[in-house]
């Protein structure tokens, strides 16, 4: 197909632009460069600006590659799908791979004021206010306008964009893609300290109600997995995050109690058995070879590859089901009228209520959790101190202070 007839020269168009080497189907009008593209709900085209006044003959062939669906050299997206096939991205761990993979779609697919997404901006082009204005949005969230979706508030998603985007714009910079961080010097959001942390009455009114469920048949109406009561008193009694209990293997059933193998820095240790622990471990391995026998899969030799939780296929659970699978019973719970929406935690909030109720000082809520300073113990830490009231000193007390200053001599001088 040929390219069609020669453009003419337009007098409008901002002098600095080679009019003979503008690439096809862009066009200038009203003070900004366009393009003609489908309507995305259906019925006659429309026009999306990619472009202003100041742009160069390179950002208009660049945005037009973009419109095309072609990875953009020198864009948001096609240095986030370079940092995707670094051995930097490849060596982290699975779980953070996934979470940069949500937050670079949160980044990359945030629409912008034209249409245009935030992934199609050149990095070179980028600025701290560009990429301040994308963080306070995504934290105070928007109302849909007739280009631009919904937003709903999310300062979490926000810092965790930010976060992503400044180790992504450093790892450019030691490539030579980026010539400068546009992430670094940017605010975070303000997060809502609330650790949804359960009261006792909720968390055992919960930890019931899934015991019901988890006895329905499988798939049957209102039923859950059945390993989540075991799920949550693990959570409460060894403190452990969602993902820790997901990595539990037989290696980590000692004499002594449960191996604790914590993330995030913290030091491991161990859990002494109690009742409940000996009851959800047994369970969840009892659990386990049913499964495996009943799918015939093959069972590891080694302890350390032989997971606790698994599927009912008898798979090992990965983290993202168990997430699913929390937010189904919680749902559950509060449709029910187990607990009130107000009442609603997270299965983080059952390692709070863990620390919260272990028995002893400050010192010994650290050592449990296994945090490395004080400062984390106190974060998880939300039991209110008794402390006895001042006493006035007697008047014998006052006496005895003053007679031992009286013995204490001052130096020759």
């Amino acid at each position: 197909m040929g390219r069609g007839r020669k453009r003419k020269f337009n007098p409008d168009i901002p002098r600095h632009i080679d009019q003979d080497a503008l690439p096809k189907g862009v066009y200038w009008a009203d003070g900004r460069w366009y393009i003609i593209e489908p309507h995305p709900e259906g019925g006659p085209t429309r026009k999306r600006t990619i472009a202003y006044a100041d742009a160069r003959l390179s950002d208009l062939h660049a945005a037009r590659e973009a419109s095309r669906g072609a990875g953009l050299v020198g864009s948001l997206q096609y240095l986030a799908n370079a940092f995707k096939q670094s051995t930097e991205y490849r060596d982290l761990s699975r779980s953070t791979r996934d979470d940069y993979d949500r937050h670079a779609e949160v980044a990359c697919g945030y629409v912008l004021k034209d249409g245009s997404k935030f992934g199609s901006l050149l990095v070179d082009r980028l600025s701290v206010p560009l990429v301040q204005r994308l963080v306070e949005a995504l934290a105070k969230g928007r109302e849909a306008t007739a280009i631009q979706p919904a937003l709903l508030a999310r300062p979490s998603t926000a810092n965790h964009t930010l976060r992503y985007l400044h180790r992504l714009f450093a790892w450019g910079i030691r490539i030579g893609h980026c010539k400068s961080n546009p992430a670094s010097g940017v605010r975070a959001a303000k997060e809502r300290a609330d650790a949804k942390m359960p009261d006792p009455q909720s968390f055992l009114a919960v930890l019931e109600f899934a015991k019901e469920r988890a006895a329905l048949p499988l798939h049957a109406k209102g039923a859950v997995p059945p390993y989540m009561p075991a799920v949550m008193v693990l959570a409460y009694n060894a403190r452990l995050r969602g993902i820790e209990v997901t990595d539990l293997t037989d290696a980590d059933a000692l004499q002594q109690g449960v191996r604790c193998t914590r993330r995030k820095g913290s030091r491991d240790n161990i859990t002494l058995w109690n009742d409940d622990l000996w009851w959800a471990w047994t369970w969840l391995r009892d659990y386990r070879a049913q499964r495996i026998q009943a799918h015939r899969r093959p069972v590891p030799l080694r302890p350390e590859q032989r997971g606790l939780l698994v599927t009912q296929t008898g798979t090992r659970l990965a983290r993202s089901t168990l997430k699913t699978a929390w937010q189904r019973l919680i749902t559950a719970a509060i449709e029910f009228g187990v607990i009130d929406e107000e009442e609603r935690f997270t299965l983080h909030g059952l390692k709070h209520r863990g620390v919260t109720d272990t028995r002893g000082t400050r010192a010994h809520k650290q050592d449990a959790a296994g945090h490395v300073t004080p400062q984390m113990t106190h974060r998880y830490d939300h039991e209110l101190q008794v402390i006895a009231p001042p006493e006035l000193p007697t008047d014998e007390a006052l006496a005895n202070a003053l007679a031992f200053v009286d013995l204490v001599e001052p130096s020759a001088s």
